[in-house]
């Protein structure tokens, strides 16, 4: 797991240059990219949701586009559209920005259910059907989506469906008062991200997301994990609980980030810190709950205080 460490330390280190002080959600997004999975980023405007998207993909040298979701946009504005050629007399297919290895789709919830679900089959499948004819998009393929947890005029909030083909919810939040000063100070002159380098290969990098399939899990890990699981599908304050893609979400990420610092074999420290990320946008409670505004990142943790460790105490 050496060589996986150092292309998350590397990765790591070249997006830190640009968003300061944020390592551990850096961190979650790397693992979310390892996993071949997808990550909401879930903040307010300004906390560097860009910055991050556009610095991964330099640091990679992946394409990169960005999707500023509007409620007028058309599903064939995410996915591509077949305009007829009159010169070849065929129809041509444009691809829609969807079609790169690294998208941000800013402000997800703003555009309608029918456009959501344009992104459905490229975050599972990895291709878009347009008039028939399926196209593949290029691998490695991260969506990286937002959402203003604090306006909801004008939103669509996404569907279960779509929630659950997001592997991680993230928030950047502000930065401390040091990191700030930091940040005005890199950026008196000029841009950070203006200088940022590649620092890993693509080959590497899907080399690396194979080898993370390969961490070891214990079979005492993947019942603590289904323990964690079934605690939330029994939940007094919980309508629905985790899919079973939200359990293999949590073992996936678990694996990724024991790769990420180094180890071959996955501790209950891993599946603990992955825990709120992975599963806390899965959860739907019910209406009592959120009456007294419970949020789900406050059920995940007292479930995660209340079911044994193995080998290990409640507490």
């Amino acid at each position: 797991m050496e060589e996986t460490q150092l292309i998350a330390e590397r990765l790591i280190e070249n997006v830190g240059k640009v968003i300061v002080g944020k390592t551990e959600a850096v961190r979650l997004t790397v693992i979310g990219l390892l996993c071949r999975g997808h990550v909401l980023i879930e903040d307010v405007p300004g906390t560097g949701k860009t910055m991050l998207a556009k610095s991964l993909a330099r640091s990679i040298g992946t394409t990169f586009n960005r999707i500023q979701f509007t409620p007028d946009m058309l599903p064939s504005d995410v996915t591509g559209v077949s305009i007829f050629n009159q010169k070849t007399r065929e129809f041509e297919f444009r691809p829609g920005p969807i079609l790169a290895q690294i998208v941000l789709t800013d402000e997800i919830n703003r555009a309608t259910p029918k456009t959501q679900a344009a992104l459905l089959e490229a975050m599972e499948e990895r291709q878009v059907t347009v008039d028939g004819v399926t196209h593949s998009i290029p691998e490695p393929f991260l969506v990286l989506a937002t959402q203003n947890p604090i306006e909801y005029e004008g939103t669509f909030p996404l569907p279960e469906a779509q929630l659950d083909r997001f592997l991680l919810r993230i928030s950047l939040g502000y930065p401390s008062v040091p990191d700030e000063i930091e940040m005005m100070n890199r950026q008196m002159v000029s841009h950070p991200i203006e200088d940022l380098k590649r620092v890993v290969e693509v080959d590497a990098l899907l080399a690396a997301q194979k080898a993370v399939r390969h961490v070891r899990v214990s079979d005492e890990l993947k019942r603590y994990i289904l323990h964690l699981i079934s605690a939330t599908r029994n939940h007094g304050e919980v309508y629905l609980g985790a899919s079973p893609r939200g359990t293999l979400a949590l073992v996936r990420s678990a694996q990724a980030r024991a790769a990420v610092l180094g180890r071959s074999y996955v501790l209950p420290d891993d599946i603990k810190a992955c825990a709120v990320p992975a599963l806390a946008h899965r959860l739907i409670i019910g209406s009592s709950a959120r009456v007294r505004e419970i949020d789900t990142r406050t059920i995940i943790n007292e479930i995660l205080n209340a079911v044994p460790v193995p080998g290990g105490e409640v507490g």
